[in-house]
């Protein structure tokens, strides 16, 4: 088994200290939940896997090449950015000190994961990729703009009406059906039937680039 899907859960602690590489959490005072975050790096987004948290810093598998003293911002739920150093690099790992201690409290307040383990809303990576839209009897090409593993953002005209069950199909991806969440001057959501698996999507996002 790759070390994707050995990275299944988070560890949350109110230590003001970076997590470090070989840290293994054991305690009963640990909180274990899913949890998918956003990395930011030279202005570009890309999925990770957050194994720890701390209010001074997180450890993350990560799918891209860092170095110590880089600035990185992390998403670690919707429209929740913090922004940190990274501070050391091991193996697909990294630690990221932030800039400022965070409110565990506050990230707890929300919790990240579902009955199932997966998260109510995951988040997205921005694209900007050919797709086919099948909508009943018609397909067309269309931009995909932002993906998450629940769903895709797509600017196509006209759009399908709300509610529509669709298949988007994009460029070296299976096809993955959907319905239309919303639709708004020429983009759509699309929420997908299924979540897509995490590391499925990691390899695409890293192929296609």
């Amino acid at each position: 088994m790759g070390s994707m899907e050995r990275i299944v859960d988070t560890g949350l602690s109110l230590s003001i200290a970076v997590p470090a590489p070989s840290e293994r959490r054991t305690s009963e005072r640990d909180i274990r939940i899913l949890r998918v975050g956003t990395l930011i790096v030279d202005g570009r987004r890309e999925l990770c896997l957050i194994r720890n948290i701390s209010a001074g810093g997180l450890m993350a598998h990560v799918y891209s090449m860092l170095a110590p003293g880089q600035r990185v911002t992390v998403e670690l739920k919707t429209g929740q950015l913090v922004a940190g150093r990274v501070v050391w690099t091991d193996e697909g790992n990294a630690g990221v000190k932030f800039d400022a201690a965070m409110d565990v409290a506050e990230l707890l307040a929300n919790p990240a994961a579902l009955d199932n383990g997966w998260r109510p809303r995951t988040p997205r990576v921005e694209i900007d990729w050919m797709a086919t839209l099948r909508a009943g009897a018609s397909t067309n090409w269309v931009h995909a703009r932002d993906i998450s593993q629940s769903g895709v953002r797509l600017e196509t005209d006209p759009a399908p009406a709300v509610g529509q069950e669709v298949v988007v199909t994009l460029e070296g991806f299976r096809p993955l059906g959907g319905l239309v969440r919303w639709s708004d001057g020429g983009h759509c959501g699309i929420a997908f039937n299924t979540l897509v698996p995490f590391g499925e999507l990691v390899e695409w996002l890293r192929r296609e680039r």
